[in-house]
């Protein structure tokens, strides 16, 4: 059922493709952003021109195309899990930025490949040794069923079409293979909290999926079983919004993003220094996935 107040709107949902939602306003370089009537999901109203698209080749530096000691230990652990899909041997990842995640499959022996749209992060790829395309997707030529798995990390909430690179993922994923994304959580605590005020409402997140949302686009590319988690918060961030609402308000963009990025890493690399501190931050993040109230949502969506 559509939510009270919701209208047709010029744009239908990139989750489950309704055309009803409830303005919520502008935000940054968007002259409007829509909530779903149907599945919650918060999307722009007018996908952005050529000239006001993210220049992502301006993104990347020698800064972000290295991660911590703390980060490529995390996704070791993440492309450990992968093992059970491991038939083919070959894992590709989209948006691979800084590469972590194919330098973790190549250590794990997969012969891990990645597609990637900023020049800089495929150059930097290249030169420790990976099979890399710059470019969309689509471009790419691969063959049907070639993968067991495909990495879509902090990916699907940039596109400006999600189903049809979706789509394409499942041609090129082998029978039973896996999908492995994350993305953020619009029903999640700090979404809630703090609205379009929330700091992952930025100028280069076209959308913003809610479960059911996500589940829908999955769906729609063919996936047919799709399993959701939803874990993290940074509550250093809502501390700072709800105590110091005019500063939070008022800070830079970008400033404020790399804050909440900064101190969300900071505070997971703190947790895990001591057996007590581990066990704290599984517990939080059993009652968010039990809850479904963490920021981020994690997906496995096989065919």
């Amino acid at each position: 059922m559509p939510a009270p107040n919701s209208q047709s709107v010029a744009r239908s949902c990139p989750g489950c493709g309704s055309d009803k939602g409830r303005k919520r306003g502008p935000k940054h370089k968007f002259e409007m952003m829509i909530t779903c009537g149907t599945c919650g999901t918060l999307y722009v109203e007018s996908l952005p021109n050529a000239t006001d698209s993210t220049d992502y080749d301006a993104y990347y530096t020698h800064v972000n195309l290295t991660v911590s000691d703390f980060i490529q230990r995390r996704v070791e652990e993440i492309v450990g899990g992968f093992a059970g899909y491991r038939q083919t041997n070959r894992l590709m990842e989209i948006g691979f930025g800084s590469g972590a995640m194919l330098r973790a499959a190549a250590r794990q022996g997969w012969n891990a490949e990645g597609v990637e749209i900023s020049q800089t992060a495929t150059e930097h790829a290249r030169e420790e040794g990976f099979k890399v395309f710059c470019g969309d997707l689509a471009e790419a030529g691969y063959s049907s069923g070639y993968f067991d798995v495909v990495i879509a990390s902090e990916l699907l909430e940039h596109l400006e079409d999600p189903l049809r690179v979706v789509t394409e993922i499942a041609r090129i994923l082998r029978p039973g293979g896996l999908l492995w994304a994350t993305t953020p959580n619009v029903k999640g605590l700090s979404s809630r909290m703090l609205g379009l005020n929330w700091t992952t409402v930025s100028p280069d997140h076209l959308h913003l999926f809610s479960q059911k949302g996500i589940t829908r686009l999955l769906h729609s590319a063919g996936f047919r079983r799709v399993r959701l988690d939803t874990q993290g918060v940074n509550p250093i961030e809502l501390w700072q919004a709800l105590r110091h609402r005019d500063e939070f308000l008022n800070a830079d963009t970008i400033a404020a993003i790399t804050a909440r990025v900064d101190s969300g890493t900071n505070l997971n690399e703190a947790l895990a220094r001591s057996a007590p501190r581990r066990a704290l931050k599984k517990m939080v993040n059993e009652a968010l996935r039990l809850s479904r109230l963490g920021d981020s949502i994690k997906v496995w969506a096989e065919l």
